[in-house]
Formats: structure tokens, C-alpha cells, sequence
């Protein structure tokens, strides 16, 4: 349970699947992660697979599958409606993508009534980048047809909420904000202008000519999803370029599986130098590093043209906007921690939900309490569930 960013608990609900009480295995999942299916498409196996102790005997059980499988089977719309009584109280999330959407459902869970905010047409955000071969929109709309069936949540698609604090205005509580991390990091070298964005490219891969020869740049998951992309829409040859080692690349042991079996080429030690317009596409400029000390150097005379690209993707990471100053404003996902996994990014959004509750309900009760008045919980500091029922009681 320790190894599960949400805090899911393999050995119950599988115990409850072996039992055949498949409605409690659901309920288990469920309690922490109302994207479970989505997570059991896609969570790496660092996690809760690496921490399985079967493994110890030959391997690790296929934990993320088999939570998949349960939900797809068994999970029933009626079994998880319930009467919520509502609190009265009104929080606004921004951002419909893994940290807005946890966000939202916990509210929802705590009678909150919920304004869901999204930019574009779809909900998703940073699941929209996962090629569908590895995550079928169906399955996001269905986690998410079971988070909306909570009469709380109300969701505008294609709203930009410019300033969080303009809310307040509105009659909002609390405001979460969960946008991602809009600002691509740019390579630093000369020619990046050429290159494109895994942004971009796994947004609108079709916009792009991958018939002949493409590299990326980068060795994360989402790399590995700009090489699937690639592969999968005709490319003729797909190499990555990564800083490190093999061994250091932030993938799960499928992915690199899977990276071998298409025949992708990865280059590992190496990091661009620069991008340079030919007649037939692109060339680039690869050096290669070492690692000295425990830091990465260039090595000299290590740079090498490689020409014939039709296309250049980076995937070397992003950063988030400033953040606004204010307590009834709380930040969740990658726009606060930075790139994280999906499930990193879901157990964010859920655990702001829960501060936001800390926070709005101790706001109530220095009301009634004057004692208690300049009370504010920090993001290191939470109420425990029973304490914060106990409140609700009282209010």
C-alpha cells in the first residue's frame, strides 16, 4: 500500500477478487483513485510492482492489470451512488487532466459542489498524449462517467480561467489548480526553432510528416510515447537521444520492451549540440557524455553530424507558471510538483482536495470559535478524516 502514490492496497482488493466479492475489490480501488482503470493501463512498474513480494519467488504480479481487468468487469454506476449530503460550500478546480479530475471526484465525495474548469474541448489533459494504442479515450471517458454520475460536479470545456483569484468574486470557497505544465523546456542550442514539442506532436500527431527518418530527443515515458507515435503514423527509422544511461531512463521495463520490439534506436550518452535546415530535412549535432563524479560531462571531440531527419521532437521536460500567493488557492499536480508520473499527478489532486477540505472547514469552525481565528492549516499539515467529520457534525 506504502508503494502506491494513492495509497491503494493490491494485496486487499485482489484478496477481495479471490474471495469473489468483486463489488468490495471495486470499492477498494476505488476509495483513492477514481481513474483506477485508467491507472492500470498505464501506472509503471516501479511501484506497486516493484514492491510486490512475489517477486521475491520468481515475479512480481502484473498489480496494475489485474486492477484494470477488475474495473472493467465490475464496476457498476449504481453500486457507487450514494446519498451526499451537501455542505453548502463551493470550491472551483482548473484543469480536467489526472490532478483536476482527483480533485474534483474527492470533492464531489465531500458534498462539495464543484466548477470543473478545462481549456480546451476534452477532458484529459496529459492523458490526451498517451498514444491510444496504450490508453483508449473510452477508458478515460469511462473513469471519468463515473466521477461526473456525482450530482456536485458541474464541467466547462473550452473556459481559460486567466487569474484563480478572480473566482472569488464568484461566490467560490476555494479555488484548485491543477493546469499541467504549460511551458515546454527548450533544448538551449542553436536550431531548436526546427524542433517540435512532445506537446505538439502527441496533441496533433498528424500534422506531421513521419515517413522517413525521426528523432527524439529525451528518455522519460513521454518520449517513449513521441517514439510510439512516430512508429505507429509510418516512420521509416525512430531513434531517441538520451543525456544518460540506459539504466537511468525514467520508463517502465514494458515500455523499454516495447522500445526494443518496434526496433527504435536509443542513444544513450548523447545530447544535442544543434539543429541545422538541409535540402532533404534536418541534421543534428550529437555529442556524447560521461559521467564524472556523479555529474554528466560532455566529452571532447565527441560531436557528430547526423543528418537526414524529417522530424525533431523534444521531450526533455516543462515548467509550470508562477504560482499565486493565497491561501484559498491551492496547486496540484505537475503545475506544483513538477513532471511526475499519472498516478503521481491523481494522488495530488486528491490530497489538495482533502487540504482544501482541512482548510474550509477549520475556516468554519474559527467562525464560530474566535480563539481559533488566524488558524490555517499548511500544505505539511492535515486533519484526520474522523476529526474533520467530527466538525461537519458540529457545523
Amino acid at each position: 500500500m506504502n508503494a502506491c502514490p494513492v495509497n491503494c492496497s493490491p494485496q486487499e482488493f485482489i484478496s477481495h477478487a479471490k474471495n469473489g466479492d468483486f463489488e468490495q475489490a471495486v470499492a477498494t480501488i476505488t476509495r483513492n483513485n477514481p481513474m483506477g482503470q485508467t491507472c492500470g493501463l498505464i501506472c509503471p512498474d516501479k511501484f506497486c510492482m516493484k514492491a510486490c513480494t512475489r517477486s521475491r519467488i520468481d515475479f512480481a504480479v502484473n498489480i496494475p492489470k489485474v486492477q484494470a481487468t477488475i474495473l472493467e468487469n465490475y464496476r457498476n454506476p449504481s453500486a457507487e451512488a450514494k446519498a451526499i449530503r451537501p455542505n453548502g460550500r463551493k470550491v472551483a478546480v482548473i484543469g480536467a487532466g489526472p490532478a483536476g479530475l482527483a480533485a474534483a471526484a474527492e470533492l464531489g465525495k465531500q458534498g462539495y459542489y464543484v466548477c470543473l474548469y478545462e481549456a480546451s474541448d476534452k477532458i484529459g489533459g496529459a492523458l490526451n498524449m498517451i498514444p491510444d494504442e496504450r490508453l483508449p479515450y473510452e477508458v478515460i471517458a469511462k473513469d471519468w462517467s463515473f466521477i461526473f454520475n456525482r450530482d456536485f460536479i458541474t464541467l466547462y470545456l473550452t473556459t481559460k480561467i486567466g487569474c484563480p483569484s478572480d473566482l472569488f468574486s464568484q461566490g467560490f470557497d476555494g479555488v484548485i489548480v491543477a493546469t499541467g505544465e504549460p511551458n515546454v523546456t527548450d533544448l538551449g542550442i542553436p536550431g531548436q526553432e526546427y524542433a517540435i514539442s512532445y506537446m505538439e506532436y502527441l496533441h496533433h500527431p498528424s500534422k506531421y510528416e513521419t515517413k522517413g527518418r525521426v528523432a527524439v530527443i529525451g528518455g522519460g515515458n513521454v518520449a517513449a510515447d513521441c517514439a510510439f507515435t512516430a512508429a505507429a503514423n509510418g516512420a521509416a527509422q525512430v531513434e531517441m537521444f538520451v543525456r544518460r544511461r540506459l539504466a537511468d531512463m525514467r520508463i517502465s521495463q514494458l515500455e523499454y520492451l516495447e522500445l526494443l520490439k518496434r526496433e527504435i534506436d536509443i542513444m544513450s550518452m548523447s545530447s544535442p549540440e544543434k539543429i541545422e535546415k538541409t535540402a532533404d530535412g534536418y541534421s543534428l549535432y550529437i555529442r556524447k557524455n560521461r559521467l564524472t563524479d556523479s555529474h554528466w560531462q560532455p566529452l571532447a571531440n565527441s560531436t557528430v553530424e547526423l543528418p537526414g531527419f524529417s522530424l525533431i521532437v523534444t521531450a526533455i521536460g516543462s515548467r509550470a507558471d508562477p504560482k499565486v500567493n493565497d491561501e484559498r488557492i491551492i496547486y496540484a499536480g505537475d503545475c506544483k510538483h513538477g513532471g511526475s508520473t499519472i498516478v503521481e499527478a491523481l494522488a495530488s489532486g486528491r490530497d489538495a482536495a482533502r487540504l482544501m477540505e482541512s482548510r474550509l472547514v477549520m475556516a468554519a469552525e474559527s467562525k464560530e470559535n474566535p480563539s481559533m481565528a488566524g488558524f490555517l492549516l499548511s500544505e505539511n499539515l492535515s486533519i484526520p478524516p474522523g476529526l474533520i467529520s467530527l466538525f461537519h457534525c458540529r457545523a
